[in-house]
């Protein structure tokens, strides 16, 4: 079983740039959306996991994530021809994510920083996987506020309701 521990924050300003040692362009939608994870009785999500499509750079992934709100969920990602992806592109929900992935290695850490675009221009968050929750790490100076436990910064979110049709307040954190 593959499991994933990331955490997710917000970017403030351009400092990383400077640091970035490779980016790579992502067009990404889902194959089920986020109505369907919305809490069924007793609390349970109805929906158990995210089903995506990436094309990133010149490589394509099928990727099913498990439900859980948190760092920590079970992760499973299969390569797929370009191809295929893009016809996948087609028969998804909502909207298409693109985004520029940016490589960031700080300390002994590499992070993933998004710069969004499209429907989500002006969103930017880093992501961090780590070995163990707990497992300390370097907070660099453009590291905003954690939003790792807000689901409306997870991408599947952001393909159903992007960041342009966020409030004011939204976008402030409230």
């Amino acid at each position: 079983m593959g499991l994933e521990i990331e955490r997710k924050f917000l970017v403030v300003g351009d400092g990383w740039r400077t640091a970035a040692h490779a980016v790579v362009p992502m067009a990404q939608g889902y194959l089920n959306d986020l109505v369907a994870m919305d809490a069924g009785e007793n609390g349970r999500a109805a929906m158990k996991a995210s089903v995506r499509v990436r094309i990133a750079g010149e490589e394509a992934f099928l990727n099913l994530k498990s439900r859980e709100l948190g760092h920590t969920r079970q992760e499973f990602d299969y390569p797929i021809p370009i191809a295929d992806a893009r016809d996948l592109l087609e028969l998804c929900v909502g909207g298409k994510i693109d985004k520029r992935r940016h490589f960031v290695t700080v300390g002994t850490h590499t992070w993933e920083v998004d710069e969004f675009l499209g429907d989500n221009a002006g969103l930017v968050v880093a992501e961090i996987e780590l070995e163990d929750a707990d497992e300390a790490f370097e907070h660099p100076g453009w590291l905003g506020r954690e939003v790792t436990e807000m689901v409306r910064y997870y991408n599947l979110a952001l393909a159903t309701r992007p960041y342009s049709q966020w409030s004011d307040d939204e976008r402030a954190g409230s």
